[in-house]
Order: C-alpha cells, then structure tokens, then sequence
C-alpha cells in the first residue's frame, strides 16, 4: 500500500525526482512478488518435495519389512532412540542381543535396539529389516513425508520473499547513494559563494 499511496502521491508533483518515483516502483514490484511468486514458488516446491517423499514412502515400503526378533539377553543399558522419525525422541529402548528370520530366510544373530523397556531373555518385539536381514529404520509414514513436503513449501515461499526484499533494499540503498552523489555535486557548484555576504572578501 506504501508503494501505491507514493506512486499516487508522486504522480503530478513538480518536486518529484526520478529516483523519487524509482523507490516507489521498486516498491510496488517488490509487493507484486512477494504476493504472487513467493506463494507460486512454495507451491511448486512444495509439491515436488511431495511427490520425490512419496516416492521415497513407497519405495521404503517395498524394501523395509516388520521382523520379530527374540531377546537372547539383555546386554545393558537404555539407549536413545536413533530413529530420526519417530513420534517421541524421548523414547529410548535397550540394547540387547537377539535373533530374528531375514525376510529372505536367513537366521540372524546380533545386538540390537529392542522397544523393551526391560527385556528379558524370550521377550518378542519387532524390527524393521531391509531384504536381506540388516537392520534398519523403519519407512518413511505418508503423513510425515507430508509434514515435511508442507514445510520445504513454506520455507521456499519465505525465502522468495525475503529475496525479493533483499533486491529491494538493494535497489532502494543504490538509489539514495546516487541521490547523494548528485546532492554532493550540487553543493560543490554552490560551495565556493555559499555564505559570503558578497563584499568581495
């Protein structure tokens, strides 16, 4: 509005200067893509960020599977959960020894993170593996691949804004040291007669 109220006020004045009606376009260009690009560009990405996490979803569905592992015994110590997705990073397991069945077949025996909270040798919880047995995290969820789509739109449009604003504060911080140079010119032209009484002195 800023920018429209001085295109207005700019419009017919006599006292207008060119880098007077300059600021206030840069202005108006600068609100006109804050408005449309910025939520154009967070859009876009946005939803390219979503389609490449849904492709990731489904293909960690197909390459992740859900095992039962058996605790062997319990090798202490309550750890961290190392899950980057998971609902709690509060939530800790324990470290235990245990054996599982890889999706392919093959037995399995090795130190884990069992969800118990304390385990006992016999106890069943369950492990995401990828075909082969190795353990790993579990798949990426469809909702959190769509939290973090949003997110990647929402930071795309407000880093177009703040670009966009940047320019302008560039273009404006030019302007006014051109109209700066030019006042410094003006004064060096009046500076050698500026306040003398005009006695020849």
């Amino acid at each position: 509005m800023r920018a429209l109220s001085g295109l207005w006020r700019w419009r017919h004045n006599p006292l207008c200067r060119a880098t007077d009606l300059a600021e206030a376009w840069a202005a108006l260009v600068a609100l006109l893509l804050i408005a449309v690009a910025a939520p154009v560009t967070g859009c876009l990405v946005g939803a390219a960020a979503r389609d490449s996490l849904q492709r990731s979803v489904l293909e960690q569905r197909h390459t992740r599977h859900p095992v039962t592992a058996t605790v062997v015994r319990d090798m202490g110590g309550a750890l961290q959960e190392t899950d980057p997705d998971a609902a709690s990073t509060r939530q800790t397991g324990s470290r235990v020894l245990a054996d599982w069945t890889a999706p392919d077949g093959t037995p399995r025996h090795g130190p884990v993170l069992a969800d118990l909270k304390s385990p006992h040798q016999g106890d069943h919880f369950r492990l995401w593996t990828d075909p082969h047995g190795r353990i790993t995290t579990r798949p990426l969820d469809s909702a959190t691949a769509t939290t973090h789509a949003v997110l990647a739109g929402v930071g795309a449009a407000l880093l177009t804004a703040a670009l966009v604003e940047g320019g302008r504060r560039l273009a404006v911080w030019r302007l006014v040291r051109r109209r700066y140079a030019r006042w410094d010119q003006a004064w060096d032209r009046a500076g050698p007669d500026w306040g003398k009484a005009g006695t020849g002195s």
